[in-house]
């Protein structure tokens, strides 16, 4: 049984949704490692769930899947890079960012824009459903780090606020 892309999409779902820290999934000579904390040391051994499919022997002598394209790496700011005063809102989960509910809406919020504790921000769509994006401090965005239609990663630094003093 082969993985489609939305396979893999759901599994990431999942895997984000469970209380897991750290997945590896093997089928035949595809391998995809996710990690939420965004390091796996080489030891995790036995802490890693590994998952395996048994290949036929007509899969085994079937060439090997090509490889899913990588995506090349994009700067961020670093947790320990972030200006001091300043707090980050981080991405909940994987996923495609949106700065509005509908693209004729305006952005949740703007440089400048003053938010409470619970205010949406933005949202993330994985697979056709969207999450809420909330701030846990009330205060001022500072800096918005992503654009709409970003893929963001888990713990991805998205806006930072400036807490209300």
């Amino acid at each position: 049984m082969e993985l489609t892309d939305d396979d893999v999409l759901e599994i990431l779902k999942l895997f984000e949704q469970s209380k897991f820290d750290f997945l590896q999934l093997e089928q035949g000579e595809r391998k995809i490692t996710v990690s939420k904390g965004g390091y796996a040391p080489a030891g995790m051994g036995a802490a890693a769930v590994a998952i395996s499919s048994a290949a036929s022997s007509a899969a085994a002598a079937s060439p090997p899947p090509s490889p899913m394209p990588i995506p090349q790496p994009v700067a961020r700011p670093a947790a320990s890079s972030i200006p001091e005063g300043l707090i980050a809102v981080t991405a909940p989960m994987v996923g495609k960012f949106y700065s509005a509910a509908a693209p004729s809406d305006p952005p949740y919020v703007e440089v400048g824009s003053k938010v409470a504790v619970g205010a949406t921000v933005g949202l993330i769509e994985v697979m056709k459903v969207f999450a809420s994006i909330k701030t846990e401090i009330a205060g001022v965005i500072e800096r918005i780090l992503v654009t709409n239609g970003e893929f963001v990663e888990f713990g991805q630094p998205l806006f930072l606020i400036r807490p209300a003093a």
